[in-house]
Parts: C-alpha cells; sequence; structure tokens
C-alpha cells in the first residue's frame, strides 16, 4: 500500500514536473516571439550585420599597409565643427575633450560653439596646443537671415553678433585674417556668391543623428537600437549613416565648385548629447533627459513614483538619493564622433595659421575613419616637372597624370567637374588627363550592408570612405608666335 501511495506521488510530480517544463517552453517561445516581434531589425544587425561588418572592418585593418606616394606636406587628422560647455545643448568640459581626442587619435580640433546670449565671443574656451593637440576657438553663428557660419581663426577678444548678415560678418572675417564655412547647408539655401566664403561642409554626423530622429517612428527604431550599443556601439552609430544626405551635399558642392573654389569639409558636429540620462528627484519621481541638458525645465518626461516603481528601481540601481543620475546612454560619444569621420589637413606643421591656410587652399581630404584608417591617403597631379595635391591647381600639359595611394585596398572613382570619369580597385590610381577641370576622388571600401552612390547608380555592400578636394587642372596658356620665336632664341 506505501508502494502504492509513493509510486502515484512520484507519478504526480513527474506530470507535474512535464507540464512544468513545457509551460516553461511555450512562455520562452512567446517572449522569443514577443522580442522577435518587437526587436526584429536589431536582432538582424546584433546576430547577422553588424558581426559581418565588424568582421569586415577588421580585416580590412589587417591589410593597410605604408603609402610610398608623398603630396610634400605633412598630414594632420582632426575635427571640425564641434561643442563643449559652452554651447546649450552639450555638457562635456574641456579636459574631457582632450581626453577623447587622444583615443580618437587626432590632432586638431576646430571649436563651433553656439554664441552665448548672441554673442561669440572670441576671449572664451581653449585655444592653442594642449598635451599635442591643438585647439581653435569658434562659433556657430546664425546670421541675421538664420544662415550658419563657422568663422576661425580671429583674434582674441573678437566678438561677432547674431543679428549681422553673413556678407557683413564675411567682410570682417576676412579683413580679421580668419577663415568662413557654411554648417549645415543641407538645412536651406546658402549665399554662395558671397566672395569671402572659403567652404562648406559636405558631411555632417549630428545631421545624421537629427534626421534619425524627425519623426514618431524613428525615434522608436533608433531608441530599440540601444540593445546593440554595448556589444556592436560603433557599427549602431555607422548604422545611422544615409548615403543620400553625403550624395545631395557632394553634389551642391561640385555644382558651386564649378563656379569657385569651395573647400570641403567634414562636420563631426560634436556634443555628446544624442542619449538618456534618469535621474530621481527629491519630490520622488523619475525625470528622464537627454545627454545635453540636466536642467528640469528641459526635461524629456517625468514620473511619480509608486511603491512598486520605487522598489523596482532600488533594487536595479541601490539607494535612491535626491539629484541621483540612476544611468546615462550616450549614443555620440565625444570619443566615438571624434573618429566617426574626420578631415585630414596637409599643412606645414601644426599650427593654427598653418591649419587655417590648408582650409583655404582645399589641401584637405575627409575620412570616414571609423571603417578603416585612411592616414596617409595621397592625391597629386605630376606633370611638365611639376607636382601638386588636392586644392592646388596645375596647367594642363600632354604628360600630365593623377596619381592616387590609399593604404587600404578600395575602389577609386574619378570625378572630373562631378562627373564619374574613372574607376578603378586596388592600392593606387594612376590616370592620364586629357582635359582641363576640377578633378577629385572618392574612395570606397567593401562592407556589407553599406551602400555607395556614384551619380545615379547605388553601389550595394560598398561603403564611401574618402572624399578629397579637388585637384584644378587648367588650359595651358596659348603662346603668340612672337613668344614662340622668343622662346626658341632663349633657348638657343
Amino acid at each position: 500500500m506505501a508502494t502504492e501511495e509513493k509510486k502515484s506521488k512520484w507519478r504526480y510530480a513527474r506530470l507535474f514536473l512535464r507540464w512544468g517544463v513545457r509551460f516553461l517552453c511555450v512562455a520562452l517561445l512567446l517572449a522569443a516571439g514577443v522580442t522577435a516581434g518587437f526587436f526584429p531589425r536589431q536582432i538582424y544587425h546584433h546576430f547577422w550585420l553588424f558581426p559581418q561588418q565588424a568582421a569586415a572592418w577588421k580585416a580590412l585593418a589587417a591589410q593597410r599597409t605604408p603609402v610610398a606616394l608623398k603630396s610634400g606636406w605633412s598630414e594632420y587628422r582632426g575635427v571640425l565643427h564641434s561643442h563643449s560647455h559652452l554651447s546649450h545643448d552639450s555638457q562635456i568640459q574641456f579636459p574631457d575633450i582632450l581626453e577623447a581626442l587622444h583615443k580618437a587619435n587626432c590632432q586638431f580640433i576646430f571649436m563651433t560653439d553656439h554664441p552665448v546670449n548672441g554673442k561669440a565671443d572670441y576671449s572664451l574656451g581653449w585655444q592653442g596646443l594642449y598635451e599635442g593637440v591643438l585647439f581653435v576657438r569658434g562659433f556657430e553663428v546664425n546670421a541675421r537671415d538664420n544662415e550658419r557660419i563657422m568663422p576661425w581663426g580671429l583674434p582674441e577678444g573678437a566678438v561677432i553678433d547674431n543679428r549681422t548678415s553673413t556678407q557683413e560678418i564675411a567682410k570682417e572675417v576676412r579683413r580679421l585674417g580668419g577663415v568662413l564655412f557654411f554648417a549645415h547647408p543641407e538645412s536651406g539655401d546658402h549665399p554662395y556668391d558671397v566672395p569671402e566664403i572659403d567652404g562648406m561642409e559636405i558631411y555632417n554626423l549630428h545631421t545624421e543623428l537629427l534626421d534619425k530622429l524627425m519623426s514618431r517612428q524613428a525615434r522608436i527604431e533608433s531608441a530599440k537600437e540601444v540593445v546593440n550599443m554595448y556589444s556592436y556601439g560603433d557599427q549602431t552609430l555607422r548604422y545611422m549613416f544615409n548615403w543620400q544626405v553625403l550624395s545631395m551635399l557632394v553634389q551642391k558642392w561640385d555644382a558651386q565648385n564649378l563656379y569657385r573654389k569651395l573647400t570641403g569639409i567634414a562636420a563631426n558636429d560634436s556634443h555628446q548629447n544624442t542619449g538618456l540620462q534618469a535621474f530621481y528627484t527629491a519630490q520622488n519621481t523619475l525625470m528622464l533627459f537627454d545627454t545635453g541638458h540636466s536642467d528640469p525645465a528641459k526635461k524629456l518626461w517625468e514620473r511619480k513614483l509608486n511603491p512598486v516603481t520605487r522598489m523596482l528601481l532600488r533594487l536595479c540601481f541601490g539607494p535612491l538619493e535626491p539629484g541621483k543620475r540612476l544611468f546615462r546612454i550616450d549614443l555620440d560619444p565625444y570619443e566615438r564622433s571624434s573618429r566617426f569621420v574626420n578631415t585630414h589637413l596637409l599643412a606645414k606643421d601644426l599650427t593654427e595659421p598653418a591649419l587655417l591656410d590648408a582650409l583655404r587652399a582645399g589641401r584637405a581630404f575627409i575620412a570616414f575613419n571609423i571603417i578603416g584608417d585612411a592616414q596617409g591617403f595621397a592625391y597629386v597631379a605630376q606633370g611638365n616637372g611639376q607636382q601638386v595635391t588636392m586644392g592646388e591647381r596645375i596647367p594642363l600639359t600632354p604628360d600630365l597624370k593623377l596619381l592616387a595611394e590609399s593604404p587600404l585596398p578600395c575602389q577609386f572613382i574619378l570625378f572630373r567637374d562631378g562627373r564619374a570619369v574613372e574607376s578603378q580597385n586596388g592600392k593606387s590610381l594612376e590616370f592620364k588627363v586629357g582635359a582641363p577641370g576640377k578633378y577629385r576622388i572618392q574612395a570606397n571600401l567593401a562592407i556589407p550592408g553599406e551602400v555607395a552612390v556614384i551619380g545615379e547608380h547605388l553601389l550595394n555592400n560598398m561603403a564611401p570612405w574618402v572624399i578629397t578636394n579637388p585637384i584644378e587642372v587648367v588650359a595651358a596658356p596659348v603662346q603668340s608666335h612672337a613668344n614662340v620665336i622668343h622662346d626658341a632664341e632663349q633657348r638657343e
């Protein structure tokens, strides 16, 4: 009898265990289904696309070799268009910026803080060399006509008023020996006919991030990408890249360069403000902010805690004290945005006058270094015993050729006056020049899931990597009959 009772208990136990396991499996399947339904793209990114891209980046780094071709200038990598705690939408301090730049392998940074009370005061912020990094003061000025411009190289104590027109500011910047660039040219028409304008952004990282947040659905999808931040932070930020915006700005730049010279630069637009942070308040509430603010007037959301939610927060974050920050998630930490894309300047030395001269001349190229280190990328024109590099000009001669060399295997696309005229693969390019024009290079890297655009053609699994400023080939001067005789006599 006892044996039968024991068997019966064991039978019930096995039945309970069997159904318990079945229930657990069903619950796990349901949870997996809900997770897959809510995070389908993010799961694909985490388990398929991002690992493939990370492997491709690593493979490219292993193929990196030194470049033999030399431009004749020293090369410096850095950040153009950047913000600090002086701006209303950033909290980062200058020592933290310096630390980030060291990690990003940058040698310079051109600041563009928002004016304080409508005044761009060139006595504010760091200026000069700090532990090997050159800081150049500057501001992102909203001129009277709401055109955003960036004056650099102004003397200590100079002040620019936001209420001044672009034309007036341009004349003053030129008088003071500075340079002036258009910021955010995607936002509308700018007065490109102002002769004192030296250049324009052809890419802006912060614009990409804001573009992803324009609609409610886009904000939701971008917020979901946080699940990949810790495992694939670089790939998550790179996912925000939009080749259509880059293509639009480059086409606008090419069109302007048909009539005048504008140096093309990349804008990191570093803020470290695209993310989420939470604080516990003295009013027993949970308050959410973006990572550029902590002013209660600029909060994103606030909710009163009840005993259950308070207990859950204590379990997750420990004792709750008024003013305590519970968490912070950064999509754009300064170090990452500082190496996402860079402007490389070819200059005499690492001084403010030398870098300003490189910007005026257009001795510059932009590179998305987050996917591959472009340090050393060289592009020159050689002919009749002369050599020039990007931003410079050379006369057309029968032996004139364009040469480029890359530290990584890539696809070179050569453009003349904005139209593709040649494509070559490998680590070097050579092209015999037969006509005047402005010749620039776009180099693409083979990366899964990326898209590059050439004119109206899309190149799948190719990523835009390097875009150079053009070399201008000008028609050789026509000699008169008298000059030809004179030259012949001189040779005799």
